[in-house]
């Protein structure tokens, strides 16, 4: 089952609609290059380029929106994340406002995410080419290694794409098997969670251990990440709402609520929470799920909406006194995949 697939019998106790995805933002940062990662308000910003971080995530994004408009802006980050391939397998990731590629090979996160993208093409393009070559990139995949465990999660859920419509890609395979490897070791050495402290992003780690788990039939994989997205979601819930950790991070003994709250922290806990519904089939990630949605319309520290209808773009951070009222790439694709999550499970709940 994927987030696509509208859920039946849900517990549904209404009061709670979310708005539709509107791509008019995300349209006005995308110019022929890719997608501008910075935004001034709603006004992009050439002056800081582009990034094969926020075009890999778009193609995340787009990849489950089949309709004709959004294939087109497909099509510009897809080429974007092609061209900025290297001949040894690695990804550029910075590029400025005329085309020029700034320096080598990317950060670690930025391949990682490559590959997430890729691999959401590979499964998912509407168009047969789209498929086909990112399908082809994905045959060198094997020069990746990191022992960065975002980075890890994030190709791992590209990988997961493709094994989970077929197991006869090897280099997919091998992909998701050494990544969530590397992923479930960590898990092991450092019980309740792989790291000293939160940083960004962090759903993302258990997400790909359940999909591994899912994809490949791994029992193992799925009991790991769903024991850390069970911790990290009481972690990071506050009352009846999410308090994510804050792009400064949190340590145990922190601080709660804290500021600058990210919108990647809802997506990725809505996309874990909705994960862990497929793999366990229990109504209360359904709920969870749709909680982090929530975040985005209000229900967050701060009762601030982090998202404009309007125009589809969502705000950069939520702060104490409310919201950041710049319209990035990065969060405006975090808000259209909350979108898309409570989408999937059906658009009502209490």
């Amino acid at each position: 089952m994927s987030r696509d697939d509208t859920i039946r019998g849900h517990p549904s106790t209404g009061g709670f609609n979310f708005p539709q995805r509107n791509f008019a933002h995300l349209r006005s940062l995308t110019e022929d290059k890719g997608l501008w990662e910075h935004a001034d308000h709603s006004t992009p910003r050439p002056e800081h380029g582009f990034c094969t971080d926020d075009n890999a995530r778009a193609l995340v994004i787009t990849a489950h929106e089949p309709t004709e408009d959004v294939t087109l802006l497909a099509e510009v980050y897809l080429r974007y994340v092609l061209d900025s391939r290297r001949s040894d397998g690695t990804f550029r990731n910075r590029r400025d406002s005329a085309g020029s590629w700034a320096g080598e090979t990317g950060s670690d996160d930025s391949q990682g995410r490559a590959w997430w993208g890729l691999g959401a093409m590979a499964a998912r393009a509407p168009q047969g080419w789209m498929q086909e070559a990112s399908l082809e990139a994905f045959e060198s995949c094997a020069a990746f290694e990191t022992p960065h465990l975002r980075a890890n999660a994030y190709a791992a859920l590209g990988a997961a794409e493709i094994v989970e419509r077929t197991r006869s890609f090897q280099p997919a395979v091998d992909l998701l098997d050494r990544t969530t490897t590397t992923l479930a070791r960590a898990t092991r050495s450092a019980i309740p969670w792989p790291e000293p402290r939160l940083t960004y992003d962090n759903a993302r780690i258990p997400e790909a251990l359940v999909a591994a788990g899912l994809a490949l039939g791994d029992e193992r994989r799925i009991v790991s990440g769903m024991r850390l997205i069970e911790w990290l979601v009481g972690h990071e819930t506050t009352g009846t709402h999410f308090s994510f950790t804050p792009v400064a991070g949190r340590a145990p003994g922190d601080n709660v609520p804290a500021f600058d709250q990210q919108p990647i922290e809802a997506w990725a806990m809505a996309d874990a929470c909705h994960r862990a519904f497929v793999a366990t089939e229990d109504c209360r990630w359904h709920e969870l799920a749709l909680r982090a949605g929530k975040w985005l319309l209000g229900r967050n520290d701060a009762k601030a909406v982090m998202y404009d209808e309007e125009s589809g773009g969502t705000y950069d951070g939520l702060t104490a006194i409310g919201v950041n009222l710049n319209r990035g790439a990065e969060s405006t694709l975090a808000g259209i995949g909350i979108l898309q999550v409570a989408a999937g499970l059906g658009n009502a709940s209490n």
